[in-house]
């Protein structure tokens, strides 16, 4: 999985809405569903693009399958975010440190 791909699937409002729901711990389709705008087969094809993505993975509970944020793919896409925030510090970092020197001089 890439961060692209992570992102696209994302892009989708509603599945934000779906991801975000996992965000308080593994749930059905059905409870994922309960109160949202869009049908249970919706979101069962929103979990289908989250999956392909790599963001949740799943498993049968009897009849009923079990979704879940998958770490691994959350990760990729904090490595990539976490990418631009060393960055800042850095740059922040040597700007400090140049006005620094300059106040001394």
């Amino acid at each position: 999985m890439t961060y692209g791909v992570a992102f696209t699937a994302l892009a989708d409002p509603t599945r934000r809405a779906v991801f975000e729901r996992l965000g308080s711990g593994p749930k059905p389709v059905a409870e994922i569903a309960r109160g949202m705008a869009v049908s249970r087969p919706a979101v069962s094809q929103h979990l289908k693009v989250l999956k392909a993505a790599g963001l949740v993975s799943d498993h049968p509970e009897g009849t009923r399958r079990i979704y879940t944020i998958d770490p691994q793919g959350l990760r990729a896409l904090r490595d990539w975010l976490d990418r631009f925030w060393d960055e800042a510090l850095e740059n922040f970092r040597v700007e400090a440190e140049a006005k620094t020197e300059k106040d001394r001089s």
